[in-house]
């Protein structure tokens, strides 16, 4: 099954197949939302109570799909557009004080959202497997969309861009956020499936759906360099 058929939701059973996209050198971006240090580090098991450790096995999918999947196709796909000269950003979520009082009210509501990244700490910086190169874009934002809280808007602008590639965490929150901005915004956005987690991958699986082909086209990332021009 390709991506044109695979994915849908129950709005579009049996809608015509997309077309295939039209990507032009100079047009298309890839956008790498949030793979920071805060959400790959683990605590040491034998230090955890049982409450704790419960949610430290809870989490030991998410962890095995980004070291197994989503961290070396989003290898992958950097390696592609860098290669084609194609212009690669990143957003990250950090507070622009250290007492986090800029944040949106979404990231800091009580409970796992809750969480205080300092701009210059290491939690706040992207992993060092994807790290941006030379002058890549990197937009740090307070909120779940790298649109609504930075000048990603203006930027991709000036840049030409009409085409935006997202990969990245979480599925079901900030890419969800940025495609769905995007999209109303007007850019064509194609999403990498397998350079994506959720918290689960019932969670992640489900907001795919949703997502595609109403806001963005869902593809894996072997199909989405297919479409890359040289």
């Amino acid at each position: 099954m390709s991506w044109k058929t695979k994915w849908r939701s129950f709005y579009y059973q049996g809608a015509p197949e997309p077309a295939d996209p039209a990507l032009e050198k100079g047009k298309v971006a890839l956008l790498i939302i949030d793979v920071q240090n805060t959400y790959l580090k683990r605590p040491d098991p034998d230090t955890l109570t049982d409450a704790e450790l419960a949610r430290y096995h809870a989490w030991t999918p998410f962890h095995d799909r980004m070291h197994e999947t989503v961290i070396p196709n989003s290898q992958k796909l950097l390696q592609a557009f860098r290669a084609r000269g194609l212009d690669v950003l990143y957003a990250r979520i950090a507070a622009l004080r250290t007492d986090g009082r800029d944040r949106s009210l979404s990231q800091k509501k009580p409970g796992w959202n809750d969480l205080l990244l300092p701009k210059d700490e290491w939690d706040s910086q992207i992993i060092d497997a994807l790290a941006p190169e030379k002058d890549e874009i990197v937009v740090t934002k307070t909120t779940d969309s790298a649109l609504t809280g930075t000048n990603l808007r203006l930027v991709l602008g000036n840049l030409g861009i009409t085409h935006v590639v997202c990969a990245g965490i979480f599925t079901d929150q900030c890419v969800a956020s940025t495609v769905r901005s995007l999209a109303d915004e007007s850019f064509d956005v194609i999403i990498a499936e397998d350079a994506c987690a959720a918290g689960s991958t019932e969670l992640h699986e489900r907001e795919i759906e949703i997502m595609n082909m109403i806001y963005a086209s869902v593809m894996s990332s072997d199909e989405l360099i297919a479409y890359l021009p040289e």
